[in-house]
Parts: structure tokens; sequence; C-alpha cells
């Protein structure tokens, strides 16, 4: 069984031919194979950007692994950035097209805020123990 593809192929190919034929130009033919042609990549692209889709979908594991605590401006563009991956925080130096592993430690190394959760919202408590932490590395 012939598919719409294979149909809309014999169209783009058969045009061209029938519009010789006749020894006239056939504007309106031209016009209907180029809207045919332009429909049937518009309409591969579309199946394939659903295939990738669905195939790419399915993988959401990966998102549980990486979490990102937390992240502090310390430029105009750049920042630290605390990403937890399997129970390791790492303090990471983010500026444009780089990235620096500053220092790892260990999730229960991280202080706490007073309802029990860490303080990384990024707020004042987040960069007053980088500041911290930074100044005991020094020293």
């Amino acid at each position: 069984m012939p598919s719409p593809s294979h149909a809309a192929g014999l169209l783009l190919i058969a045009g061209p031919t029938l519009a010789a034929e006749g020894s006239t130009f056939d504007a309106t033919g031209s016009v209907i194979q180029m809207l045919l042609g332009l429909g049937l990549v518009i309409g591969l692209l579309y199946a394939s950007l659903h295939i990738l889709r669905r195939i790419g979908g399915g993988n959401t594991q990966g998102a549980s692994l990486l979490r990102v605590r937390g992240a502090a401006a310390v430029g105009p563009r750049e920042r630290v950035v605390l990403v937890e991956v399997a129970g390791t925080i790492l303090v990471l130096g983010v500026a444009p097209g780089r990235v620096n592993a500053l220092h790892t430690l260990n999730a229960a190394d991280l202080p706490a805020s007073p309802d029990g959760g860490p303080t990384l919202s990024g707020g004042k408590d987040f960069q007053t123990w980088l500041k911290q932490t930074l100044e005991r590395r020094t020293q």
C-alpha cells in the first residue's frame, strides 16, 4: 500500500513533466506542487519531533540524581551554585562558558535553618555561610 509520502513524491516528480507537455507555463500547478512539498517537509519535521519527544521524555531518573540546593551571584554574570549529587554537595563556580568545582562536602555538613531544612534559598543565610566557609578554608 503506497504511503502519503510516496504519493507526494509522485506529485513532485510528475508536476514539471505535465507542465512541459502543454508548452505553457502553469503557475497554479507550480504553486500547488510547492505547497504540497512544503506541507510534506513540515509534516516530516513534526512527526520526527513527536517521535523524539516520546523517546526522550521517558528518562526522568537523571533529573532526580541532581538537585540544585542554592545559588548566589558573585558578579554580574558569575554565580556560586551548590549541587547535590548522591549525598555529596558540589560547590561550583559558574561563569559564561565555564564551570569550576570549588569545593566538595557532605550533605550533613550544611547548616540547618530553624525549621530543620538547609538554609540555601539564595538569600543572606547562604551568602553568610559561603563567606564563613571560604574564610575557614583560607586560614
